[in-house]
Order: structure tokens, then sequence, then C-alpha cells
């Protein structure tokens, strides 16, 4: 595969991932929040076994193993439940633009635990990217605290797994830089995750599964997203263009949230597409940082 082939496959990983608030949030509606994030993990797992294959575990460094299922596995189920226990559609997206604080948290984790070299310009990134969350929360109010705190207060375990999940993904992105050694445990940690999931279902009161063709038909495409993502992504990240993926990588939060509304029929504020923009900045100005550093 030419270079060029390479990085536009790792540009597609981008754009199927961006399907996923959108998709996530469709299925949580259908099949309960923690019944349809099971379903998505256990045919993503299943997906993810025929293109990418079950790593050989026992090559794996223990301290990866250990700590990077931990992490994985919580990030993940962060995500799914934040985006199904949201109160309505727009708080879904909402919650999603809240987990994109990963992007600026990692650098910070790698600055702090990895000696990653960076610039101060890393300072104003990160508080970009946090006043951008900010304006998202605010609605039309703006940076209004009282608005704020009321529309986080509505539904406080969405944004509060949201958050958790964006310093949990960050902390596994340090985790995997300095302890993987190359090993990809994606499968693994994809299956775990779907276990952890149905024991959570099997083992708490949910609310019933109710399968119809859209949300089957929704179903089949975020497994595909998030199976054929990973695989993409990899392929990229091993053969293309490096720095232009990882460039491409912070414009997600704008276009998974404009996918988002368009297939949840949830139209955006304007103060909403400030507040994405100023996320994507800050984390471009973070990326920056780690380059001049």
């Amino acid at each position: 595969m030419t270079k060029q082939k390479a990085t536009l496959t790792g540009l597609v990983a981008i754009v199927l991932w961006s399907t996923m608030v959108g998709l996530i949030r469709g299925v949580s509606e259908g099949l309960g929040p923690v019944g349809g994030a099971a379903m998505i993990y256990t045919c993503s797992g299943l997906l993810l076994l025929v293109t990418v294959g079950f790593p050989d575990l026992r090559r794996f460094p223990p301290r990866y193993l250990l700590s990077g299922s931990l992490l994985f596995v919580s990030y993940e189920i962060c995500l799914a439940l934040s985006l199904g226990y949201a109160a309505t559609r727009h708080q879904a997206i909402e919650a999603g633009m809240v987990n994109y604080l990963w992007p600026g948290l990692t650098i910070l984790f790698a600055i702090l635990f990895n000696r990653q070299k960076a610039s101060w310009l890393v300072i104003p990134g990160l508080l970009l990217a946090v006043i951008g969350v900010c304006r998202v929360l605010g609605g039309d109010s703006g940076l209004n605290i009282a608005d704020i705190t009321r529309n986080i207060v509505s539904s406080p375990v969405s944004y509060l797994l949201a958050f958790s999940g964006a310093i949990i993904w960050a902390a596994y992105c340090t985790v995997t830089s300095k302890y993987a050694g190359g090993h990809n445990g994606i499968t693994f940690f994809i299956l775990l995750t779907a276990v952890s999931l149905w024991l959570k279902y099997l083992f708490s009161e949910q609310p019933p599964m109710h399968f119809t063709l859209p949300t089957l038909i929704q179903l089949a495409m975020v497994s595909i997203a998030l199976g054929f993502g990973y695989a993409a992504w990899n392929t990229g990240i091993l053969h293309g263009h490096v720095p232009v993926l990882a460039a491409a990588s912070y414009f997600t939060p704008v276009l998974s949230s404009a996918l988002a509304a368009l297939m949840l029929n949830a139209p955006l504020s304007w103060g909403f597409w400030q507040g994405a923009a100023l996320v994507c900045g800050g984390s471009l100005l973070c990326w920056y940082a780690t380059r001049k550093g």
C-alpha cells in the first residue's frame, strides 16, 4: 500500500469514528444505555476478530496488559453510557464534546509523565479547549455560570461520565505510549468491554431491549464504524503520513457533532459551534506546542 492510500485509509477512520456519537445514542434509545452498549461492543469485537485478529497476550508486557485493560474498558464504558444516559439528544451531543477534552489532556499527561517536550503554548491551548466546552454547555447564554451549572445538574451522570472518560483516555494513551512496546490489544480490550457491560446488564435492573429495523441498522453501522475504524487507523499510523493524520484528528469534534446533529435530527445552536471551534483550536494549539517543543 502506498503512503497516500494509507493516509487516506487513516482519514476514513476519522470519518467512521465521527459517526459514533449519533449512532451510539440511537442504539441506546432502542436497546437501553447498558444493553445497547453491550450489543455494540459485542458486534464490534467479533468484527475485529475477523479484521485484526486476536492478539497473543503472552507477549504483552504485564503492566500494559493490566493497566491498559482497566483504562480502555473504563473509558469505553464511560463514553457509551455518557451518551446513553443523557436526558436529551442535544445533551448527548454536548457530552460527546466534553469527551473531546482528551486530546489536550493527553498532551498534558505526556508532559507530566512521559517527559514530552512542549512549549508554553500548551497552557493557552488547554484553557481554550476548556472555555470551548463551557461555551458548549452554556448554550445561547454563552459563558453564564448559572446556566452552565443548570445544564450540568439536569443530566449530571452523563456529563460526569464524559469528563471522566476524557481523563481516562488521556491516561490510556500515556500508558500505551510508555508500556505497550508496539503491541496492539484492541480486539481483546473491545471484547473485555463487551463482557463487562453484559455483566452489568445481567446483574442490575435494566430496561428491556426493543429490536426494530432502524435500531438494527444503527447497531450494524456503529459496529462497523468502531471495528473498521480501529483497523483503518492502525493502517494509517503504520504506513501513512502521521502528521497529516494527527492534525486531521483534531477536527473530529466538529465533524462528529455535525453528523450527530444530522442523524439525531437535533439542530445545534450557533453558540455550540463556537464552542466546538474553540475545542478544536485548543487541541490544535496543544499539538503545535509539542512540535515546537
